[in-house]
């Protein structure tokens, strides 16, 4: 078995995603790179890093809803690469729920894509990363705690997912640690039905270090979690001190 160090990140292929892919890639990581729908993204991303380092980066499809297939990305790890020691929990659907108007449908793909999954796959992925001293990091919200207006399904998903990180890190110590990060204004959404040009440039206006987040703010801090052997159970925002002002 090889000793480099292997990696699941959902919701892989693009955005904060694939940046967390090449970062931790070029750190010395292999990658295994999940995604729902986007193949093309997700099988360039593995193509442009097994160029660099050969055999070192698998993409694998799967619908995380799909909770019951879950452990099959925790076999496509073990089948490629012999071993598993980390789990980043980045895949999240987002978009606004205010009272009043949020559905069944909306609770299902909210909460389902930030909180149930996550925990489906820790269950999965936790015999594994026992056997390398492995530890789990997950992608929370500075909001999960203060609330943002309108984003209601998706504030529980976040909330839950802080005292899934705590409650794991108590269930799965000492062989296994978990943290998460909490990111306040990084790469905007998709669309601007929350955060539209005025509501950026008044949260732009709130950050005390005076810029929004980029995908290495993140990554930069999930590898410090990764290669931290005395930290489980820690929520560390990673927003310029935005959640300082909130």
């Amino acid at each position: 078995m090889s000793q480099e160090r292997v990696v699941l990140i959902t919701g892989a292929a693009r955005r904060v995603g694939a940046g967390l892919v090449r970062y931790l890639h070029a750190r010395g990581w292999r990658v295994v790179i999940h995604y729902r729908s986007n193949a093309a993204a997700a099988t360039a991303l593995a193509t442009e890093l097994n160029a660099a380092r050969d055999g070192s980066a698998l993409p694998v499809q799967l619908d995380l809803l799909d909770v019951a297939r879950l452990p099959e990305l925790v076999a496509a790890a073990l089948t490629a690469f012999g071993r598993l020691d980390a789990v980043v929990n980045n895949a999240s659907a987002f978009y606004p729920t205010p009272v009043g108007g949020f559905t069944e449908t909306a609770w299902d793909e909210l909460v389902g894509s930030n909180l149930k999954a996550p925990l489906f796959l820790a269950q999965a992925a936790a015999p594994a990363l026992a056997q390398t001293g492995g530890c789990i990091v997950s992608i929370a919200d500075i909001h999960a705690d203060r609330p943002h207006p309108g984003l209601m399904l998706y504030t529980v998903a976040k909330a839950g997912l802080v005292a899934m990180t705590r409650g794991l890190a108590r269930e799965l110590a000492p062989k296994v640690r978990v943290n998460a990060v909490a990111p306040g204004a990084n790469l905007w959404p998709d669309g601007g039905e929350v955060f539209d040009a005025a509501e950026r440039e008044r949260i732009l206006g709130t950050i005390p270090l005076g810029r929004t987040g980029t995908p290495d703010d993140l990554a930069q801090a999930i590898a410090f979690l990764l290669d931290a052997p005395y930290l489980t159970g820690v929520v560390l925002p990673v927003d310029g001190g935005r959640s300082v002002v909130l």
